[in-house]
């Protein structure tokens, strides 16, 4: 089974990295590196999967794909 996708990104405005799961709704995560808010979402994601088995929610499967992997294998 293949895993979310995980994007990266710097936030000047909050000074430091966000990483977002863009399947799972609001999960993404801070750090003041990259490799800090990589640990940091892979945390909240394991929260986040957890939580919705708990509660009986529904858990998407990995869909998100950015434009350049889809060109490439296209």
């Amino acid at each position: 089974m293949k895993d979310y996708h995980i994007n990266i990104f710097y936030s000047k405005e909050d000074g430091g990295y966000i990483a977002d799961v863009p399947d799972l709704k609001h999960c993404s995560a801070f750090g003041a590196t990259p490799k800090e808010a990589l640990q940091e979402v892979i945390k909240a994601k394991e929260a986040w999967l957890k939580a919705a088995k708990a509660h009986k929610k529904p858990i998407p499967p990995p869909r998100y794909r950015p434009v350049i992997y889809q060109v490439a294998e296209g």
